[in-house]
C-alpha cells in the first residue's frame, strides 16, 4: 500500500496503459480519478476499481478542452481533498500520412490531444500538487519521436511525443523547488487499443526498407509488451521509490528501439 493516502489523476484511463495504471495505483492504496472522454468506458473502469475494494472517481472530459479539464481536476481535488500524482497518459496515434497529404485539421487533432492535452492536464493539476507539498507527474510519450524515426507518415504523432519529452525536462527543473518530480514513459509495441485509432493513408510509397532480426522485440522474441508492464513502471515513478528521479524519459520496449533509429 505504498500509495496509501495519495490521490492520483490518470487520463486516458478507459483502456490500455491508463486503465492498468489506475488499477495498480488503487491496489497500492491511492484514491484515483480516472478520466476519459467516453463516459461509459470510464464508468466501467471506476466500477472495476471500487468492486475490488479501491477508491475511484469517474471523470469525463476531452483532454484538449480547457474548461472541461479545469472542471474535472477541480472535482477530483474537491472529492478527495488533494492531488499528489498526475499521469498524463491520454493520447491518439491519429492520421499517418505523407506530409503533403496530411491536412491541417488532421495535424491539429493529433497535436490537440497529445500535446495540448498534456499541457492542460498539468496546467490545471500542478497547483494542487504544489498545495499538497509536492508529488509526481508522469507523461506517456513514445519511442517514436525520441529514439525511432522510421515509422514514415507518423510526423504529427512523433512531433507530439518529442515535445512531451521536452516538456518533461523543462518542468522537472521548473517544479523542482516545489518538490514535484516529472518523468516520461516511452513505450514501444504494447498490446493496447491505440492501433484502433491509427489512420494510415497511402504509406506504401513512403516506406524505407528496414530489415529486422526475427521479431521486432528482441527481449521477448517479437511478443508485444503488456499494459501492466507499463503500469508497473508508472507505479514505480509515482511512488517514493523514485524520489530522486526527475526529468527522465524511460524507454520500455524490450530493446526494440535500439535496433533502428
Amino acid at each position: 500500500m505504498e500509495l496509501s493516502g495519495k490521490v492520483a489523476l490518470v487520463t486516458g484511463a478507459g483502456s490500455g496503459i491508463g486503465k492498468a495504471s489506475a488499477v495498480l495505483f488503487a491496489r497500492a492504496g491511492a484514491s484515483v480519478g480516472v478520466l476519459s472522454r467516453t463516459e461509459d468506458e470510464i464508468r466501467k473502469t471506476a466500477e472495476e476499481i471500487t468492486a475490488a475494494g479501491g477508491k475511484a472517481l469517474a471523470l469525463t472530459a476531452d483532454v484538449g478542452d480547457d474548461a472541461a479539464m479545469r472542471q474535472a481536476v477541480d472535482r477530483l481535488a474537491a472529492e478527495y481533498g488533494r492531488i499528489d500524482i498526475v499521469f498524463a497518459n491520454a493520447g491518439i496515434n491519429g492520421v499517418w500520412a505523407a506530409i503533403d497529404e496530411l491536412t491541417p485539421e488532421e495535424w491539429d487533432r493529433t497535436i490537440d490531444t497529445n500535446l495540448r492535452g498534456t499541457y492542460l492536464t498539468l496546467h490545471h493539476a500542478v497547483p494542487h500538487l504544489k498545495k499538497a507539498g509536492g508529488g509526481s507527474v508522469i507523461v506517456t510519450a513514445s519511442i517514436n519521436g525520441t529514439r525511432v524515426f522510421s515509422n514514415t507518415g507518423a510526423t504529427a504523432y512523433s512531433c507530439s511525443k518529442a515535445a512531451q519529452v521536452a516538456m518533461v525536462k523543462m518542468l522537472a527543473l521548473e517544479l523542482a523547488k516545489d518538490r514535484i518530480r516529472v518523468n516520461a514513459i516511452c513505450p514501444g509495441i504494447i498490446d493496447t487499443e491505440i492501433p484502433d485509432n491509427t489512420q494510415p493513408r497511402n504509406l506504401d510509397s513512403l516506406r524505407v526498407p528496414i530489415e529486422y532480426p526475427e521479431g521486432k522485440v528482441p527481449l521477448t522474441d517479437g511478443k508485444s509488451g503488456d499494459s501492466f508492464d507499463v503500469a508497473e513502471l508508472a507505479l514505480f515513478l509515482a511512488s517514493d521509490r523514485a524520489k530522486h528521479i526527475s526529468g527522465t524519459p524511460v524507454w520500455i520496449d524490450g530493446a526494440e528501439s535500439l535496433m533502428v533509429g
